[in-house]
């Protein structure tokens, strides 16, 4: 699908409490997550940069030492390599997160 209408789009569940829309190419991947309160991800980090804005509600981001709650229109970026996590607190968040992928033959 080429375009995506952020109002409408149906999300699938992807784990409790965590609903997506993913749609991937050979080197970009871009999701709409939309995130139940109280919910909280495993700290990673990964070879290829990672950025998104926040389009409803309010999510902790922590990227390397730094940590902020994010609200609507706020955005964050997450360089190749540093180790990062993400938590919603008392209300749910929907996201919209793109990573690049690096070609893995190189």
């Amino acid at each position: 699908m080429s375009f995506w209408d952020l109002k409408t789009l149906k999300l699938d569940e992807f784990r409790p409490g965590i609903w997506s829309k993913i749609e991937s190419g050979k080197n970009l991947t871009m999701a709409v997550m939309e995130i139940a309160p109280g919910k909280e991800g495993m700290a990673h980090e990964h070879p290829f940069d990672q950025c998104g804005i926040v389009v409803e509600g309010e999510i902790e981001m922590s990227v390397g030492v730094e940590k902020k709650v994010l609200k609507p229109t706020e955005t964050y970026f997450i360089p190749a390599g540093i180790n990062h996590n993400w938590k919603t607190l008392t209300s749910s968040a929907k996201i919209l997160d793109v990573v690049v992928k690096q070609d893995q033959g190189k």
